[in-house]
């Protein structure tokens, strides 16, 4: 028995401590939004937070994060997350998603990002392309991300 704190819960899941985050996130404690990219954390797709950190979920084993805070993008855009809300509704203003498969690892990037500057800073267009490097947009959305980074942060500060 492996228990998570996920989304600010305790939760005891039946799986292999080598079980990937993402498939007990999906299958054992059904939170879909989280999805399969690539398997190899290359794609971004399965983007979480793990006390506050961007992880790729697909190759993190869950006996890594036990007794760490896992948020999935159900939190980060349905609960009191003041960023991830700026984040979702800048994401739906500047209408990033085309096909949407890659938008939660996306927005959970962006919100980590943003959350690591300090209060108040306007990253440039350098700083965003470097934190989003790691997630893949088969769309090819990457100016609307920008954007949309870049007016989330000017709306927190």
């Amino acid at each position: 028995m492996t228990t998570l704190n996920v989304n600010g819960r305790e939760q005891a899941l039946d799986v292999d401590p080598g079980t990937p985050v993402l498939w007990a996130l999906r299958d054992a404690l059904g939170l879909t939004g989280t999805k399969f990219g690539c398997g190899m954390a290359q794609c971004g797709a399965c983007t979480v937070h793990v006390d506050g950190q961007a992880v790729r979920s697909c190759v993190t084993p869950v006996s890594a994060v036990a007794g760490q805070k896992i948020t999935t993008i159900e939190a980060v855009t349905g609960g009191q997350d003041k960023v991830g809300k700026a984040v979702h509704a800048t994401w739906v203003k500047h209408d990033v998603a085309q096909c949407g498969y890659c938008q939660s690892g996306q927005i959970m990037s962006a919100t980590a990002f943003l959350k690591s500057l300090p209060k108040g800073k306007q990253p440039s267009e350098g700083e965003i392309d470097a934190a989003m490097a790691g997630n893949v947009c088969r769309c090819g959305t990457y100016a609307r991300i920008r954007a949309a980074i870049a007016d989330a942060a000017k709306s927190l500060a």
